[in-house]
């Protein structure tokens, strides 16, 4: 038989309130156990000192004899500074999901087409001016061509 120190629950919907329990492994979360060394009030402040209550005689006597308690109890043992817990360190834990890198890859593909499309148009306004520009000095040339045959007509015109 594997002892566990674990939290059951109780309270209403929305508003959970937690016996720490000694039971047995294979019993149900919320069912039979065999002593009840504690409460849990998650809904109070962290600073509260009845946030957690914990029987520190029976929570040794549970350890001492092979009881194995679950990783929010273990938290709760360390901070009443019964049994210490190690550190953990998961270096990947703020790193995104296999999917959600996936959906940034896509987003930033999206994002560099926009901004090349965006490059190109405003690149193509600017050798439409220029090319205007160049159609609007062709005519302006092509006046002064016909100005200057006018020119020297009406100086034959003068002449003669």
């Amino acid at each position: 038989m594997a002892i566990a120190l674990r939290l059951s629950r109780g309270g209403a919907k929305k508003r959970p309130y937690y016996r720490i329990v000694a039971a047995d492994s294979r019993y149900p979360r919320d069912g039979r156990y065999l002593e009840q060394i504690g409460t849990y009030n998650p809904l109070l402040a962290k600073d509260d000192e009845n946030r957690v209550n914990l029987n520190e005689d029976r929570a040794r006597y549970w350890l001492g004899v092979g009881a194995q308690p679950s990783d929010r109890v273990a938290r709760f043992l360390d901070a009443a500074g019964i049994r210490e817990r190690a550190a953990r360190n998961n270096p990947n834990k703020a790193e995104p999901g296999e999917k959600a890198k996936e959906r940034a890859e896509e987003k930033a593909a999206k994002e560099a087409e926009a901004a090349e499309a965006l490059k190109a148009a405003q690149e193509a306004p600017a050798e439409e001016e220029k090319a205007e520009d160049a159609a609007a000095e062709a005519p302006a040339e092509e006046a002064k061509a016909d100005e200057a045959p006018a020119e020297e007509a009406g100086e034959e015109k003068a002449e003669g």
